[in-house]
């Protein structure tokens, strides 16, 4: 295996690698930085999590030396929020031993801090389009000197739209510059792109450009499945032997929300990622991802590209992706770093024509989805899942440590013992609607006779006098006591 410092790489950026248990360097990172180092523009293109962002953020951190001037002097464009967050992190591991101080521009957080790290001198923005483009216009963001030029993701740019963002982008920065750009495809936008703004870009090339043919250490297993039964079939998946972290993709929003709170019901450690949730939230759930405090990621594609976890075993596709493209960068949030993973996806009856022309584009030799259910021998068989698995995880049984004991009184009065205790009642199980059978003749008199004012009802009632409701009530029940009383007179 070739090491980082047998590529030429600074002590202090080998040290800061090894903290965190990175030594050796991976196919794309062997091809990148030898070139990327002395300042060769260079269209790295590998699958994802083959550590692209070692490619070219260790040539950037380098290039600007150990004490560089204050000013944003690199600027590293990804498409997606989630994106920039995992490049920020890596880029500020990279600078851990160094005073180059790196920040995050993007949407969904206030202004300011970013605006003050600014201000404080940064020397590496790493940025989505729209917040770059916003804070420079307002003439906070000066790219004047950013000599040091990424795009990563550069389909995915193509994909969202930003090729026209790209070029302003391009307008502000200096016209001598040294450029990479990363791309795990190469549509011909993007070839474009390079020979636009690239200066005899050399074109690296990890493994075979046909990425579904070179995923072998990925498992790869369709099926078409009843969307009743598939929460069912997903949490008998998430109990599979050997699983750690899993990621779950959903079509919509909502969908991503339902099913987290599905998996939560059934046991569950489950977190979401979507459009709906604020950039806060969406950042807390994949920490917690990150950190292990949540085993399962339920995300829609708009976090694809953010997810840059090694220990991820299963990716699950709840409904299939649209083209081959998106299948691909699904599933490549699993196998990452040389491990091997399952992506498993789920075909619906009305989506087998998109089933059709993935299978097609990505040779996989499977052009029907085998009809599963939770209860298929094959699922247990395929995914290695203990037999007689159901879709809830047991939970401990509870001890209940307070008693209730019914009254002698029976169930009615047994909700009302402690405030007749508070009166001085003798009696717990005594109800309220039986004291006023106990009532004196004389309350009942005075009660027939409206002696009683309502104004002093509420106070009479704390003090346990009778209240005007009461009074109401007794009046019936003293005309029946009358009558009933009259009878044994007379007799």
């Amino acid at each position: 295996m070739t090491t980082f410092a047998d590529l030429g790489v600074d002590q202090d950026i080998v040290d800061a690698l090894a903290e965190k248990g990175i030594v050796d360097a991976f196919p794309i990172q062997e091809q990148t930085i030898p070139l990327g180092l002395p300042g060769q523009d260079i269209i790295g293109q590998a699958k994802t999590g083959t550590g692209k962002t070692f490619g070219f953020g260790i040539p950037v951190v380098q290039r600007l030396g150990l004490d560089p001037a204050p000013g944003v002097k690199a600027l590293i464009v990804v498409p997606t929020r989630e994106l920039a967050v995992q490049v920020y992190e890596d880029m500020d591991m990279l600078t851990r031993n160094r005073s180059t101080s790196v920040v995050a521009i993007y949407g969904g957080k206030a202004y300011e801090g970013q605006i003050d790290q600014l201000k404080a001198g940064a020397q590496i923005v790493v940025g989505t389009p729209g917040r770059l483009i916003d804070l420079a216009g307002q003439r906070l963001l000066d790219l004047s000197n950013a000599t040091e030029v990424v795009l990563d993701e550069a389909d995915k740019m193509l994909d969202l739209g930003f090729l026209a963002d790209i070029e302003k982008i391009f307008s502000k920065v200096p016209a001598v510059r040294h450029t990479q750009l990363f791309s795990a495809t190469m549509p011909g936008p993007i070839v474009a792109l390079a020979r636009r703004f690239m200066s005899n870009p050399i074109h690296m090339r990890a493994n075979d450009p046909d990425e579904g043919l070179t995923q072998a250490n990925i498992k790869h297993l369709v099926y078409r499945a009843h969307s009743l039964d598939k929460d069912e079939v997903i949490a008998r998946i998430l109990q599979a032997e050997g699983r750690e972290k899993a990621v779950i993709f959903t079509r919509t929003k909502r969908a991503a929300q339902k099913l987290v709170d599905e998996l939560g019901d059934r046991g569950f450690n489950a977190a979401a990622v979507h459009g709906d949730m604020s950039q806060e939230a969406r950042e807390r759930s994949m920490a917690a991802f990150k950190a292990g405090k949540k085993d399962v990621l339920i995300a829609t594609d708009v976090a694809a590209r953010g997810i840059d976890v090694n220990d991820v075993t299963h990716v699950i596709n709840h409904t299939i992706p649209d083209d081959e493209k998106t299948y691909l960068h699904r599933a490549g949030r699993t196998g990452r770093a040389g491990n091997t993973g399952v992506a498993v996806t789920f075909v619906d009856w009305e989506d087998l024509h998109k089933w059709a022309l993935i299978n097609r584009a990505l040779e996989f030799g499977q052009p029907e989805p085998v009809e599963t259910y939770s209860s298929s021998p094959h699922l247990f068989e395929d995914l290695d899942i203990p037999a007689g698995t159901k879709g809830r995880l047991r939970k401990l049984p509870t001890t209940q440590t307070v008693k209730t004991v019914a009254p002698e009184s029976g169930e009615a009065g047994a909700k009302r013992p402690r405030r007749r205790r508070s009166r001085g009642a003798g009696d717990d199980s005594t109800a309220p609607v039986d004291t006023a059978t106990t009532r004196t003749a004389a309350d009942t008199t005075q009660a027939d006779a409206g002696t009683g004012t309502h104004d002093g009802g509420g106070a009479e009632h704390r003090d346990g006098k009778t209240s005007p409701r009461r009074r109401r009530r007794r009046r019936g029940g003293s005309g029946a006591g009358a009558a009933g009383g009259a009878a044994p007179a007379a007799g």
